[in-house]
């Protein structure tokens, strides 16, 4: 069985991440996303275990102090960690995993795991993310001008990523992501792993 392929998915607050995202995976069965552990308070409509495992910063200090995360990060005044268990045991199966993530995220997977797969994802403008932001209707005028500098901030790190998309178009820019996940299970190294009998019995001649 072929390993599964792991990406990291990062973008600012606002650019409709996780919305893209979550439409990938209803249409792909062997596309799944981590579930990250965080000590932020549950947002209306958050389930525990499904949009985060939400955890005391005790419990989160001594998961860190056991080295149990792949990748873990201070967001906003909150932590943020990936469980490291959790994802190799997915890839294993030969699932593909996404990891929402921000920069600093990332780069830490790419240390440890050269071969991950980084997208990031931008808004067509400022104005745009700002509107996103405000439209929501969970934050005041303040915390929505700190998710504005942070955004700006979180976009200045584009450049570490492999892949770039606008979310402009929803539809167009799905389309781009569900492309991004077939390109990469045709790289000739997945292929050839997969197809071993196949080249091997073509080759036999």
């Amino acid at each position: 069985m072929s390993k599964g392929i792991l990406y990291t998915v990062s973008a600012p607050s606002g650019a409709g991440k996780t919305s893209l995202v979550n439409a990938l995976v209803q249409s792909n069965p062997e596309v799944c996303v981590s579930v990250s552990h965080t000590t932020r308070p549950r947002r209306p409509g958050e389930k525990d275990g499904f949009n985060y495992h939400f955890i005391a910063c005790e419990e989160f200090e001594r998961m860190l102090g056991e080295s149990a995360f792949l990748e873990h990060a201070q967001v906003f005044g909150n932590s943020y960690g990936t469980s490291q268990q959790w994802v190799e045991e997915r890839l294993a199966t030969g699932m593909d995993v996404i990891l929402e993530i921000d920069w600093q995220g990332a780069a830490q997977v790419r240390r440890l795991l050269p071969e991950t797969v980084s997208l990031f994802i931008l808004p067509p403008s400022l104005s745009s993310l700002r509107q996103r932001l405000t439209g929501r209707g969970q934050d005041d005028e303040a915390v929505i001008e700190s998710r504005m500098r942070e955004a700006i901030n979180e976009i200045s790190h584009y450049a570490e990523a492999d892949y770039l998309i606008v979310n402009d178009d929803f539809t167009v820019a799905l389309a781009q992501l569900q492309a991004l996940i077939t390109s990469q299970h045709l790289r000739r190294e997945v292929q050839s792993e997969r197809h071993q009998a196949l080249l091997s019995e073509l080759l036999s001649g």
